[in-house]
């Protein structure tokens, strides 16, 4: 063989066999956010808690539970795969509203999108026919996370951008197309990124509707204390819970401790009886051994310490009325600063889904330094009294 025909060209790598994959919107808002060098930019795209001056604290509650951990805590060693007991018992009744049963059992995961993550694998061990039913628009990570465990997505509508409606009527429509044993994920409260909410009537029919037809509901409380209250919050998660024999319940203390880094989760299973319920168990800590083996502690003891002690539990719930009062506020400011966005004011929690479309979004980013989401979503909490009257007027020159 000559030496001209020898391919001495060297063998592909593993990774060059890799497709490369497009930013993440949010992501791509804040690159683009980062590389923007004007001072007076507005970022309502980060999904972020943020004070009137722009800042995202850490609670007086936080502070001073960390200080008493740092104080106490006299071992590094390993958490089990089911991580800190007392954060998951001390955080049940904030959640249920009371102790749950034998009929239920939780686990500490990494963020609520750990929570979601094991819920998936679960789902798909048990049943991995299982087909997943999403609401859209809905938060994008739902749909990538019941895919990772190999789970069939299937999406129903949701909401109207144009009109700012709850398509509830079309939802249920689509929703008769269900086979026993799918699931489908429903958000507790304050909805991203819609900011949505279901009437009682609405979660009574829905819960009803899941019981009827088998389905399992995948209930994800990521805002608890944000939209009308704690309990308020979660009273559609509740009611469900007293209508069917098994669901799966993903809380997340990101937003509510503002523990963003410290990645402070749970899940919960609902069974029908005490041993399904056990064997749930086994499989989860085997599931979660194979995810990230042991949770991190931090932030699940900091939520520990502030629920189990009577005056940093009532201060974090002041604290989390101010940040309530100020998010509803800034939605009343906005509805009044700009008619046409009326209904922002009779949604809740931390987003809204505004009736942008691409162009206009892209037009405020490049003429007003302004940035959200491409889809029009919105960081309520990104609005503050400095920047609110620009942002107004940006939206009436691109309307």
């Amino acid at each position: 063989m000559s030496p001209q025909s020898l391919d001495l060209r060297p063998a592909p790598g593993l990774m060059d066999t890799l497709a490369e994959q497009p930013l993440d919107p949010m992501l791509m808002v804040l690159h683009l956010l980062r590389n923007d060098p004007r001072p007076d930019k507005i970022d309502l795209g980060i999904g972020v808690y943020r004070d009137d001056s722009g800042h995202t604290p850490i609670l007086q509650s936080v502070k001073a539970a960390e200080r008493h951990l740092i104080e106490t805590q006299t071992s590094k060693d390993y958490l089990s795969p089911e991580g800190d007991a007392a954060f998951v018992a001390a955080l049940a009744p904030i959640v249920f509203g009371t102790e749950p049963d034998d009929t239920a059992w939780g686990m500490q995961t990494p963020g609520g999108t750990g929570a979601l993550r094991l819920a998936a694998a679960l789902l798909h061990r048990t049943n991995p026919d299982c087909r997943v039913w999403i609401g859209t628009p809905g938060y994008v990570n739902h749909a990538m996370l019941m895919q990772a465990a190999s789970l069939e997505v299937i999406e129903h509508p949701f909401f109207d951008k144009p009109t700012q409606t709850l398509l509830f009527d079309a939802m249920m429509s689509a929703l008769n197309e269900v086979r026993r044993g799918d699931a489908i994920v429903l958000q507790s409260g304050c909805h991203n990124p819609t900011g949505v909410e279901f009437s009682h009537d609405q979660w009574q029919v829905l819960a009803q509707f899941l019981n009827d037809r088998g389905v399992v509901p995948v209930l994800d409380m990521a805002y608890q204390g944000l939209g009308s209250g704690l309990d308020d919050d979660a009273w559609g998660l509740r009611h469900v819970l007293t209508q069917v024999p098994e669901a799966l319940v993903c809380v997340s203390g990101s937003k509510n401790f503002g523990l963003y880094r410290d990645r402070a989760g749970a899940l919960w299973v609902q069974g029908s009886n005490p041993n399904s319920v056990r064997r749930a168990r086994t499989n989860l800590n085997l599931m979660a051994r194979t995810l990230w083996s042991m949770p991190p502690d931090h932030g699940a003891a900091v939520v520990r310490i502030i629920l189990t002690t009577p005056q940093l539990n009532a201060l974090w719930r002041s604290e989390l009325d101010v940040m309530r009062e100020r998010l509803t506020g800034l939605r009343h400011d906005l509805a009044t600063a700009v008619p046409e966005f009326e209904t922002v004011k009779r949604q809740s929690g931390m987003f809204s889904l505004l009736p942008l479309d691409r162009d206009q979004v892209t037009r405020l980013r490049i003429e007003h330094g302004i940035y959200m989401v491409e889809s029009g979503r919105i960081n309520i909490a990104g609005l503050n009294q400095g920047n609110l009257p620009v942002f107004a007027s940006a939206l009436r020159s691109v309307l």
